[in-house]
């Protein structure tokens, strides 16, 4: 499969603060495929080609250009890949296309557990402490079906 898909990054702003502009960012996105080799261990390639069951990374780097505040980084996940993990274990996702949220262990599908095959969406918000220092970088894991 052709990288053919792309990180659809879209940033969504938390409600706005008394006497203070939402922020204004910007949103960049770059996709790497794991491979581990005898000689270097884990490593990210820039992502040409995928096969199934290739473990890609996504990395969302956000530039703050104004305003102040924290904000919301939202991220439909492609059909192709299933959802394994954020980086630092702070991101809520959703398994109904982005109408509800929570954490993947709390979420239900029916009667069952939501698995990571059900995550439609992952979204992380960016504290304000954190939206203060101008620029981020999150990155999650998914696996290629």
């Amino acid at each position: 499969m052709l990288c053919g898909f792309a990180v659809l990054a879209a940033a969504t702003f938390s409600a706005p603060q008394a006497a203070s502009a939402q922020p204004n960012i910007a949103l960049d996105s770059a996709v790497f495929i794991e491979r581990t080799t005898a000689t270097r261990g884990r490593v990210l390639e820039p992502a040409r080609q995928f096969s199934r069951g290739d473990r890609v990374v996504y990395v969302v780097s956000w530039y703050k250009l104004g305003g102040t505040g924290g904000f919301v980084v939202t991220n439909p996940l492609p059909r192709a890949v299933t959802y394994q993990g954020s980086a630092f274990d702070d991101e809520d996702v959703s398994i109904d296309g982005g109408r509800t949220w929570g954490k993947l262990a709390a979420m239900r599908v029916g009667t069952r557990i939501a698995t990571p095959e059900d995550v439609t969406h992952v979204r992380w918000r960016v504290a304000p402490a954190l939206a203060a220092r101008g620029s981020g970088q999150i990155a999650y894991s998914a696996i290629v079906r």
